[in-house]
């Protein structure tokens, strides 16, 4: 397949975003979305700085880039916000699998933006992983009509998947122009700026979110933090290098294949119980990976 390179980056990516919504999930538990999402971003930053200054990459020149870096950062900072707000209320076995739909809808929107087209099998594969997404995020306990969205979180997570989407098409131009390194660069230190103020504001208006009032922020907490912070960059990494070298579709929907993780972590971690529907839309997505790689 002529895109291996970025079906496998693709799916570095999930692996690592599959991690964090664990990490990410125990912290925003812990200490409140907000300064949960302000941690991870800060980490993340230094490490983008490390890397800038050790291969003594060049900024970008075009004030074209450097300013839609900067929006895209800021939409990625309202996309974390209401990932996080999301793990808090939970469940992660839904949350997860509901934001991982911005992959279909990334496809879609490559489709229709950026006039990326797919083979039929790939497209099968399309509608077979969006599918089963769909299924691991919809309770059906009596029938199609009562049909509805499986726990409190869903809410912002179809929020954050929109921002994903929008994310991932409007990113591919850019890194393809000035290189990954400064446009990721650029679009996190807007992301953890945003986040930062939003923080502030919350801070002076109230001491503590709800959800952390009475909590400590602990060694362990800190380390969780830096770890979600470490492996969502990471990911990040892994997803912007396949924007600069394999079709856009691509890399949103196979970045979007972590809810595997999150579930099995859900399971073990938090006691949580999928039903067998959500099972199958898990299957579906594994099934998916062999139907793209195929094409």
């Amino acid at each position: 397949m002529h895109d291996l390179p970025g079906l496998l980056l693709g799916l570095t990516a999930a692996l690592a975003w599959g991690v964090t919504d664990t990490a990410a999930t125990v912290a925003s538990r812990r200490v409140g979305s907000l300064r949960a999402t302000a941690g991870t971003q800060l980490v993340s930053v230094v490490v983008l700085v490390v890397l800038v200054v050790a291969t003594g990459t060049r900024l970008p020149p075009a004030p074209d880039v450097v300013l839609t870096a900067l929006a895209c950062g800021t939409v990625s900072a309202v996309a974390y916000l209401a990932f996080y707000t999301a793990l808090r209320h939970g469940p992660i076995t839904v949350v997860s699998p509901v934001v991982s739909t911005y992959g279909g809808l990334t496809v879609a929107l490559s489709v229709l933006l950026l006039g990326e087209s797919l083979d039929p099998l790939q497209a099968f594969g399309v509608g077979v992983a969006t599918a089963g997404i769909v299924l691991a995020a919809i309770a059906f306990e009596a029938g199609l009509r009562s049909a509805r969205p499986v726990g409190p979180g869903v809410a912002y997570a179809f929020a954050a998947l929109v921002a994903f989407a929008v994310l991932t098409v409007a990113l591919a131009g850019p890194i393809r122009s000035a290189g990954w390194l400064p446009v990721l660069l650029f679009a996190r230190v807007a992301n953890a700026s945003t986040v930062s103020v939003i923080l502030g504001v919350s801070r002076a208006r109230r001491p503590v979110e709800p959800a952390a009032a009475g909590r400590r922020v602990d060694g362990r907490t800190v380390a969780l933090v830096a770890l979600a912070g470490l492996l969502d960059i990471g990911g990040f990494i892994a997803f912007a290098i396949g924007l600069e070298i394999a079709p856009t579709w691509l890399i949103g929907l196979t970045s979007s294949f972590g809810p595997v993780i999150a579930v099995g972590a859900g399971v073990i971690l938090f006691a949580e119980r999928p039903r067998p529907v959500q099972w199958l839309g898990l299957g579906l997505v594994a099934a998916s990976v062999f139907l793209i790689a195929l094409g």
